[in-house]
C-alpha cells in the first residue's frame, strides 16, 4: 500500500499544484456569494466537479430550478462520457472501489490515468491501490483548496484575476508529459487540430463538444493503423 500510494503522490504533483489554487479560486467565489467553508467542503466532495462547481454558484444563489440545473450539469459535463467508457472494463475490475472511480475521474485524474505506465515491480493489486490513490489524491486536493479559499476569503481581501490560468498551465505540463512518454503522436495531432478547427468555427464557448466528437470518429476510423503504430 505504501509504494502504491508513494507513485500516486508523485504522479499527482502538478495535479495538486493546479488543483489547490483553482480550489482556492472556487472558495473565494463561494465566500463571496456569501456561503462558507462548510458549503465549500460539502460542494467539493460531493459533487467534485470543476467548472460545474463554479457554475454551481450561480445556480445557488439565484435559486434555479432542478430541471434547468439538471441540464446544466449535463451540457457541462457530457465530455466525461466520451473519455469514460476507456476505463470501464478496468474500472470493473476494481470492485468495490468502481464506483468511487467513475464519481472521481475529472479531466485531470483521466489524463494520469492514461499516461502512467505499471512499474516492473508492481503486483496487479499495487497496480490497482496506486489507480485509487491517484483518484483520492486529487479529490483531496481539490477539497482542500476549496476549503483554504473559503476560509482566506472570510478574512483577507483577495484578488481572483487570473488565478485561473493555473488549469491552462497544468493541462500544459500533462499533454507534454504524454507526449514525451509515447512515440506515436498521432491522436495527439489529430486532437489538436480538431480542437483548432472546432475553435475558429464555433468559438471559445462551443468548441469542445463537436472536438470531442470529431476526435471519436477519428480514432474510430483510424484504430487499425494506431494499433500498428502502438506496436
Amino acid at each position: 500500500m505504501k509504494k502504491a500510494a508513494g507513485f500516486a503522490l508523485i504522479k499527482t504533483i502538478p495535479v495538486f499544484l493546479g488543483y489547490i489554487f483553482l480550489g482556492i479560486a472556487f472558495g473565494l467565489l463561494l465566500q463571496k456569494a456569501g456561503l462558507g467553508a462548510g458549503w465549500a467542503f460539502l460542494i467539493s466532495l460531493f459533487v467534485y466537479a470543476g467548472s460545474m462547481q463554479f457554475a454551481l454558484i450561480g445556480i445557488l444563489t439565484e435559486r434555479l430550478s432542478f430541471a434547468a440545473t439538471a441540464i446544466i450539469t449535463l451540457l457541462i459535463n457530457s465530455r466525461h462520457a466520451f473519455y469514460g467508457l476507456t476505463f470501464i472494463e478496468r474500472f470493473r475490475k476494481m470492485k468495490a472501489a468502481g464506483p468511487y472511480m467513475i464519481f472521481s475521474l475529472t479531466d485531470e485524474t483521466y489524463s494520469i490515468l492514461c499516461s502512467a505506465k505499471k512499474p516492473d515491480d508492481f503486483t496487479d493489486r499495487e497496480w490497482k491501490l496506486s489507480s485509487l490513490f491517484i483518484s483520492l489524491f486529487n479529490h483531496c486536493y481539490w477539497v482542500a483548496g476549496s476549503v483554504a479559499g473559503a476560509l482566506i476569503g472570510q478574512f483577507l481581501p483577495f484578488g481572483t484575476t487570473g488565478i485561473d490560468f493555473a488549469m491552462t498551465s497544468l493541462f500544459t505540463v500533462i499533454f507534454v508529459e504524454q507526449w514525451q512518454s509515447t512515440k506515436c503522436h498521432i491522436p495527439a495531432l489529430m486532437g489538436l487540430a480538431a480542437a483548432a478547427v472546432s475553435l475558429a468555427i464555433l468559438g471559445p464557448d462551443n468548441f469542445i463538444l463537436p472536438a470531442m466528437l470529431a476526435i471519436c470518429v477519428m480514432l474510430v476510423a483510424m484504430r487499425g493503423r494506431l494499433a500498428k503504430e502502438v506496436a
